[in-house]
C-alpha cells in the first residue's frame, strides 16, 4: 500500500499566520518557513509578536473559524483518499487545525501542540511532536513497509520529500523550486493528481 503525505498550509488550506497577519495588520506575522527556514526561530518570532500586541489563542481561533480550504482542496483530498492512504504532516498545531480538518473530512493529521495559559489565552510555548517530524513520519511509514509519496510547498517540507519514495512540490515559490529542481513542481490540483499517478507503482487512473 502507498501512503500520500501532504503538507497542510499552502497545499490544502491558506497560510493561517498570513491570514491572521492580514486581519491584525502585523506585517511581521506574515513570515512563514518560505521566508525563515529555521522553524524554532520563526516560532519564537511569532510568540514574541503575539506578546507585544497582547494577542493570544482566542484571537487566532476567531480568524481560523472564518477560513476555508483552498478552492478544489476538499475534492482533491477525496480523490486522493480513494486511491491512497492519506496523512497530513504539518507544522501547524492541533489547537489551530480542527475547524479546517472538519472541512476536509477529517484526514489523519500529525502536527504539534501549543502550551496556553488557560486564564488569559496567552500562548506561552509550543511543543514539537518530535525533531524533524515530517521526515521522521516518513521514516516510520517506511519501517512498516509502506511506500510513500509526499507533496509540500516550502523549505520545511524538503526533508520529507527527500525521504519519501517520491516527492512533489505544490504551490511552491520560485526560490524553493530553483533550489530543489529534483522534484516536479506543479500549481494546480489536476496536475498534482497526475504527479501522484506518475509516482505510484500501481495502475491508477484519474
Amino acid at each position: 500500500m502507498e501512503i500520500a503525505c501532504l503538507d497542510l498550509e499552502g497545499v490544502l488550506v491558506p497560510e493561517i499566520w498570513i491570514d491572521f497577519a492580514e486581519r491584525t495588520g502585523i506585517e511581521e506575522l506574515k513570515a512563514t518557513t518560505r521566508d525563515i527556514p529555521d522553524y524554532d526561530v520563526l516560532m519564537k518570532q511569532r510568540l514574541r509578536l503575539l506578546d507585544e500586541h497582547k494577542l493570544g489563542l482566542n484571537e487566532i481561533q476567531e480568524v481560523i473559524s472564518t477560513m476555508k480550504p483552498l478552492e478544489g482542496a476538499a475534492e482533491f483530498t477525496n480523490w486522493l483518499r480513494e486511491r491512497f492512504q492519506v496523512v497530513i504532516l504539518s507544522d501547524t498545531f492541533y489547537q489551530f487545525a480542527k475547524p479546517l480538518m472538519a472541512q476536509l473530512g477529517y484526514p489523519t493529521l500529525l502536527c504539534h501542540n501549543l502550551e496556553v495559559d488557560a486564564d488569559s489565552g496567552r500562548i506561552t510555548d509550543y511543543k514539537l511532536r518530535q525533531a524533524n517530524p515530517k521526515r521522521q513520519a516518513i521514516v516510520g511509514f517506511k519501517s512498516m513497509y509502506y511506500r510513500t509519496i509526499a507533496a509540500g510547498d516550502s523549505y520545511n517540507d524538503t526533508t520529507m520529500l527527500a525521504e519519501a519514495d517520491a516527492g512533489i512540490l505544490f504551490h511552491a515559490p520560485d526560490n524553493v523550486i530553483a533550489e530543489f529542481p529534483q522534484y516536479p513542481a506543479v500549481h494546480t490540483y489536476e496536475d498534482l493528481k497526475k504527479e501522484f499517478l506518475k509516482a505510484s507503482n500501481r495502475e491508477l487512473s484519474l
